[in-house]
């Protein structure tokens, strides 16, 4: 095409100074691409700058999803619901299907009228700290 004809001219009668300046700035975001894994690497799971909060009716429980249709909190089997969320730590979208036979200790709701799993948030280690203790001194 004519427009990449002019862009190979436009490299072509450059300045020698231009192109150094071109060349430093690629190297430069290059170099910061390449750190930003090694940084991420360093901290298994970012938590927010703002906490998050989760709704009163929410339970905590341990879940593991069987199927894309189906999954058990601590033990009790459940059908997910058509719209079913699960958030990460990062609050981000995690699809049913990528999570089957794991077990991640979330808080999670249940729809009041189908008794089916509407949404479950994967928490953070901060936020299991914070959760009350189960057992026969609740």
């Amino acid at each position: 095409m004519n427009r990449c004809l002019k862009q190979i001219l436009l490299l072509q009668n450059a300045s020698p100074r231009h192109l150094a300046a071109a060349t430093a700035m690629a190297l430069a975001s290059l170099a910061s691409l390449m750190a930003a894994p090694a940084a991420m690497a360093q901290t298994d799971v970012f938590e927010h700058s703002v906490p998050r909060t989760f709704p009163v009716s929410s339970l905590h429980g341990e879940l593991a999803v069987t199927s894309s249709v189906e999954a058990t909190v601590d033990g009790k089997p459940y059908r997910l619901a058509p719209g079913m969320r699960i958030f990460n730590q990062q609050n981000q979208l995690v699809f049913a299907h990528a999570v089957v036979g794991q077990k991640l200790l979330v808080r999670y709701l249940v729809e009041p009228s189908t008794g089916m799993l509407l949404t479950a948030w994967i928490q953070t280690k901060n936020e299991l700290a914070k959760e009350p203790k189960k057992g026969w001194f609740k």
